[in-house]
């Protein structure tokens, strides 16, 4: 049935063959990088803002830990700062107060797991238990320029307070991080089953692609080869050889007419030496007619 394909069809299968391969690489490709794309960014909107709203909070609260130790170090020292600075100072923690709580805001709306939302729940209450007994008073003693007072709950509750804030915010980020690595872990797992797919697919279209290309060569230059060699005898006059059709394709029909053009090259030949013959009979005849006249033409 191949056999009897034509050289056209034989070729529109192997382009479209060699095509169906390339677009099959192409598609695999692009839903690579797709998903490549959509991991990143899953971890880019999950994991890498939250790690920086969580860093920055934490930096938040050891600015106002800082604050209120350096304003209480700065009044019990022996040259005291002026008081007014104080209350630029306490300002400032307040406005850094407001910043947590907005910043925390927008973490929690980036949509937490449940065990982020455990975390997140803990960090709430060490939070709260630090700035009610600890920050808090301690602004407040500031405010009234009761150093000693603010000294006490500095060593006392706002120290004492302050590992368990830092340590639910520590969990948080050690939390995104484990999620972060899972994601990659997984679209490293990904990237590589597309990979050796794709490997596979292009190692097993290059082997078939070889191998419908000799089969084509073949069913093309075979019969041409054998086509030239039939004119270049039938052009030395050899028109004996025997020609075998083995195919009905543009080549089949190349050789089918070499057969009939020898074939009638025979009839023609057979023609001639048959009409050269009966000359040479009629030549023949003739020349001894000729004899015979000039025999008695001497006679008479």
């Amino acid at each position: 049935m191949l056999m009897n394909l034509s050289i056209k069809s034989r070729l529109v299968f192997v382009i479209g063959f060699l095509s169906l391969v390339l677009v099959g690489v192409g598609i695999m490709g692009l839903s690579s990088l797709g998903s490549t794309n959509a991991a990143l960014k899953k971890v880019y909107h999950n994991e890498v803002i939250p790690l920086g709203q969580l860093d920055h909070i934490i930096r938040l609260v050891n600015k106002n830990q800082l604050l209120v130790a350096q304003l209480i170090a700065g009044q019990l020292s022996a040259f005291p700062e002026d008081p007014s600075v104080i209350a630029k100072q306490m300002d400032v923690a307040d406005k850094t107060i407001k910043e947590i709580d907005v910043m925390w805001k927008a973490y929690t709306a980036t949509g937490l797991s449940p065990e982020a939302k455990k975390l997140a729940a803990s960090f709430v209450t060490s939070r709260k238990k630090y700035g009610s007994e600890g920050l808090l008073p301690a602004m407040a003693a500031l405010r009234a320029h009761d150093i000693q007072q603010a000294s006490e709950i500095l060593q006392g509750a706002l120290n004492e307070n302050f590992p368990a804030v830092q340590q639910s915010i520590d969990s948080l980020i050690k939390l995104n991080q484990a999620s972060a690595k899972t994601e990659f872990e997984q679209s490293a797992s990904q990237y590589a089953v597309v990979r050796n797919t794709s490997i596979i697919v292009i190692v097993i279209g290059l082997l078939l692609a070889a191998f419908v290309g000799g089969w084509l060569i073949r069913a093309i230059t075979r019969p041409l080869n054998e086509a030239v060699r039939i004119a270049e005898r039938v052009a030395a006059g050899d028109l004996t050889q025997k020609i075998d059709v083995h195919s009905h394709d543009e080549t089949g029909r190349l050789m089918q007419a070499m057969k009939d053009m020898n074939t009638s090259l025979v009839g023609i030949v057979h023609q001639v030496r048959s009409g050269t013959e009966t000359i040479a009979v009629a030549s023949r005849e003739i020349a001894s007619g000729n004899a015979d006249l000039s025999s008695r033409t001497e006679s008479q």
